[in-house]
């Protein structure tokens, strides 16, 4: 081999300036490629072919796996229509609570009437009510809120400890906590108000918060969430630094579990808001009774004010709905962390 180029005779190739063929590097003159023109000269490695190509970012979509054109259409049609269904109740109750019993009686349900009975309603849901509507919203509040973070912690510190810790009888528990997904809670109100009657808790704030504030739900996804979320190695480390298990649970569990627990507490809360039975058996008086005890007794009466009671509903479910789009970045990654493990 020369500075100008090598030549092989015997079989008719030639290694020119044009870099008609390449060596390849590491195998010898006798690994021989052909390379097209206007490429590398020889004696330099080639460039793999992943790097000549377009360089595919990791959250590029395969093309494979798009969506075609018409199961994108078909994808926005359905949810379209699920939107329609759960806003179509919502809307018609707006409508509803601006119209008196002879308007929703006589009119279109889809649309508002020619007069608005909106303040009329509001007059005479406090008059049904006898001025308890709001007081029954704040009760609905402090039981959904207190059961709220009561359970969440318990869940989570049942979740993370089932999660971490080796125990005896942890298969047990675990089996013994799905269980409790699958018991219906009408089943289990009776026995509820028996145990609290024995302790004399019965028409207290205590007989709705106490039973609402245990959610197997909560613990089974806190477990999920502990084991995929708390590196065992954080632990580890705290423990050689000296910290005792409840301060890891306070200091560092509960930081990295923070995605879990407000989707924790955001069912316990909505269930708790709508319980009706457990309320309905435990409580007596006027001024402890939660919204949705206290709208029944309302659409109980002789000839009740439909939209009154339409309009109380509405107001009902305006802190729910303030609460989920408050909320929502976090109960969804909550939500993803219980459908993903690892």
């Amino acid at each position: 081999m020369d500075g100008a180029g090598l030549h092989a005779n015997d079989d008719g190739l030639q290694l020119d300036d044009r870099c008609a063929l390449t060596v390849r590097l590491g195998a010898g003159l006798g690994d021989l490629r052909p390379h097209r023109p206007g490429g590398r000269c020889p004696g330099r490695p080639l460039r793999p072919r992943a790097e000549q190509d377009r360089q595919v970012k990791p959250t590029d979509t395969p093309r494979s796996l798009r969506p075609s054109v018409p199961a994108r259409a078909v994808t926005i049609a359905v949810l379209v229509i699920v939107l329609a269904y759960m806003l179509g109740p919502v809307y018609w109750l707006i409508i509803s609570s601006t119209k008196s019993n002879s308007d929703l009686l006589t009119t279109s349900g889809w649309w508002f009437s020619g007069r608005n009975s909106f303040s009329t309603n509001y007059s005479a849901l406090m008059s049904w009510t006898q001025g308890l509507f709001w007081r029954w919203i704040l009760n609905s509040l402090l039981y959904s809120s207190v059961a709220g973070v009561l359970g969440t912690l318990l869940s989570v510190a049942a979740g993370y400890g089932l999660a971490k810790f080796e125990f005896a009888g942890r298969g047990a528990v675990q089996v013994v906590i799905l269980s409790g997904l699958l018991m219906p809670i009408a089943l289990l109100t009776i026995p509820l108000y028996l145990v609290l009657d024995a302790v004399h808790l019965t028409n207290t704030v205590w007989s709705i918060i106490l039973p609402c504030s245990v959610s197997p739900f909560g613990v089974f996804l806190g477990r999920v969430y502990a084991d995929s979320s708390v590196p065992n190695e954080i632990i580890d480390s705290a423990r050689i630094d000296g910290a005792s298990e409840i301060r890891i649970f306070f200091t560092i569990v509960l930081r990295l579990l923070a995605p879990a627990m407000v989707t924790i507490f955001l069912f316990i809360f909505v269930a708790t808001w709508n319980n009706f039975f457990l309320p309905l058996m435990t409580i007596n008086s006027a001024e402890l009774k939660p919204v949705t005890l206290g709208l029944y007794g309302m659409s109980t009466y002789f000839n009740p004010q439909y939209g009154a009671l339409l309009q109380g509903t509405l107001l009902g479910v305006i802190p729910l709905i303030v609460l989920f789009l408050g909320l929502q970045r976090f109960w969804q990654s909550g939500l993803a962390a219980g459908a993903v493990k690892g």
